[in-house]
C-alpha cells in the first residue's frame, strides 16, 4: 500500500472546557453549594459556570456516573441525596479494602513509603488546622493511594477510585464534624505505626477501627439530617 496512513496520534491538550467544569461542580457539590435533593437547573448552571448547555449535560451525566447526581423522572437531574443504606454499604467496602491494603503495606512496603505516609498525614492535620477541607479530602485520597500501592494492591486501589466521589462525598460530611480533625490524625497515626512496625495484623485492624470510628460519626449525622428534613416537612 503506497499511501502513508493518518497519524494515530493524540494530540495532548491543557485542560479542558468540560474538565475545569465538571470539577467545578463536583466540588460544588461536595462543599455543599448544592444541597441533597436540590435541582441542577442547567439554564442556571450555564449563567453560574459561564459554559454552554452541551458542557453542562455532559458534566451532569458523568457526575451522575460518580454517584454525586441523580437524575429524577419529570423532575430533571438533582444533586443525590446520601442514605443510610448506601453509607453503610460503602463504609462495609473501605473497610475490607483498607484493612487488606494496611496489612499488605505493612509486609511489602518500602521504607520510603513510610516517610510519604507520614507527609501525607502531616499534610492533613496542617489542613484540619487551617479549616482547609478541601486539602483535607485530598491529602486523605493521597495518603490511600500511597498505603495500597506501597503494600501491592493496585486492583484494589481502582476499585476504591470507583468510589471516589461518594467516598468525599461522605468525607465532606464527617471532617467538619466536631473534634474530627485530631481523631483521625490521631487514628491515621496509629495505622501508620502498625504499617512501619511490620505488624499486619495490627495495621489491619487500625484501618478497620478508623473506618468503622468515622462510619459511626457518618450515621448519626444522617440520622440527624434526616429528623431535621423531617421537622421542615411536618412545618
Amino acid at each position: 500500500m503506497s499511501d502513508a496512513l493518518p497519524s494515530l496520534r493524540v494530540e495532548r491538550r491543557t485542560t479542558t472546557l468540560r474538565e475545569l467544569a465538571l470539577e467545578k461542580m463536583r466540588t460544588a457539590i461536595l462543599d455543599a453549594h448544592f444541597h441533597p435533593g436540590e435541582r441542577l437547573v442547567e439554564r442556571a448552571l450555564c449563567e453560574e459556570l459561564g459554559v454552554s448547555r452541551t458542557v453542562v449535560r455532559e458534566v451532569l451525566r458523568h457526575l451522575e456516573t460518580e454517584g454525586l447526581v441523580d437524575s429524577i423522572p419529570n423532575q430533571g437531574p438533582i444533586v443525590a441525596i446520601l442514605d443510610l443504606d448506601t453509607a453503610a454499604e460503602i463504609y462495609e467496602i473501605r473497610a475490607l479494602l483498607e484493612g487488606e491494603a494496611a496489612m499488605a503495606c505493612a509486609r511489602h512496603a518500602e521504607e520510603s513509603t513510610f516517610e510519604e505516609l507520614a507527609a501525607c498525614i502531616d499534610r492533613i492535620q496542617h489542613a484540619f488546622d487551617t479549616q482547609d477541607h478541601q486539602a483535607v479530602r485530598a491529602f486523605t485520597t493521597a495518603f490511600y493511594e500511597r498505603m495500597f500501592t506501597g503494600g501491592k494492591k493496585a486492583v484494589a486501589w481502582d476499585i476504591v477510585q470507583s468510589l471516589t466521589a461518594r467516598i468525599n462525598r461522605l468525607r465532606a460530611l464527617t471532617i467538619a464534624s466536631d473534634d474530627r480533625g485530631r481523631q483521625a490524625v490521631q487514628e491515621m497515626r496509629r495505622m501508620l505505626a502498625a504499617i512501619r512496625a511490620r505488624k499486619p495484623m495490627e495495621a489491619r485492624e487500625a484501618a478497620i477501627a478508623h473506618v468503622e470510628r468515622v462510619a459511626e460519626i457518618a450515621r448519626h449525622l444522617l440520622c440527624e439530617g434526616q429528623e431535621k428534613a423531617s421537622w421542615r416537612r411536618a412545618g
